[in-house]
């Protein structure tokens, strides 16, 4: 379903290169290459890009989760499938494929819905940074991060990681994860900030679905501006940084949803939500 501010371009429901499905207003991508430990190719970054960029055009989508299929979230770059053709690759091709990478990462931050991602064994490297660019990571106990990229010759900064992960987890713990590349198990990524939710192995399911269907049918407007003022204020002083605040805070005192707490908070019943 798409909005009057989508023109020609049709929206697309049928993606090629993972599982997709929306229901309740939760859509699910669940990276479907279990035998590999689900990595990405050039075709499933470039949809996940896509997937992304579409969702703001979309009425019947409020949260997106991502997932892994099997017993991994993602292992990062199919080895052969990238790695070994980016080694035959000029730099015009080069920066193409990492200007799109870092595009994923950029839209993930900057969509004004909500994103989860469930994660259970291993999410490492651009899988890692997949679940960083998140805005809730729910994660077994027996699941593992790694920002590998060092380890393959590359910088630790990649799909931006360096920007990222200072901000959530300090600048020394981003030195030890981006430049030695080691692997962590849940329980230290959780004392780090990395974890929004540490869960049991057989509570993962149940876990997603409570959190998207809570962000699904929660006041939509509310959520979308805290995501904005969140991901837009790292960089600014505190005077613009109020101001932005102020002017936002403004502008959904006008809106539906203020107003049906008010009348709801009196009548003593919850608040029914429109995203208006």
């Amino acid at each position: 379903m798409a909005n009057r501010f989508r023109a020609s371009v049709p929206l697309t429901d049928d993606w090629q290169h993972f599982d997709f499905a929306v229901a309740g207003g939760v859509a699910t991508v669940t990276l479907n290459r279990p035998e590999k430990l689900n990595p990405l190719t050039f075709e499933s970054y470039a949809d996940l890009r896509d997937l992304v960029l579409q969702l703001p055009y979309r009425d019947d989508i409020r949260v997106l989760v991502i997932r892994g299929k099997g017993k991994a979230f993602c292992a990062g770059g199919d080895v052969n499938e990238i790695i070994g053709e980016l080694i035959k690759m000029r730099p015009r091709e080069l920066i193409g494929f990492t200007k799109m990478t870092g595009d994923l990462i950029r839209a993930m931050r900057e969509v004004p819905v909500p994103i989860i991602s469930a994660i259970q064994g291993i999410a490492a490297g651009a899988g890692s940074v997949i679940a960083l660019a998140s805005d809730f990571r729910v994660v077994t106990r027996s699941a593992r991060f790694a920002f590998l990229f060092t380890k393959v010759g590359l910088s630790g900064g990649d799909m931006g990681a360096a920007y990222l992960l200072p901000r959530m987890v300090g600048a020394g713990r981003a030195t030890q994860l981006l430049m030695l590349g080691d692997t962590i198990d849940a329980a230290t990524a959780d004392s780090y900030g990395l974890v929004s939710q540490l869960v049991d192995d057989d509570g993962l399911d149940d876990a997603v679905a409570s959190l998207a269907a809570r962000l699904a049918t929660g006041p939509a407007l509310a959520y979308a501006q805290t995501k904005a003022l969140i991901t837009r204020e790292l960089d600014m002083s505190l005077a613009g940084a109020m101001e932005l605040d102020a002017m936002t805070q403004a502008l959904l005192m006008t809106s539906d949803d203020h107003a049906e707490f008010h009348a709801a908070f009196n009548a003593r019943r919850p608040p029914t939500w429109t995203g208006q």
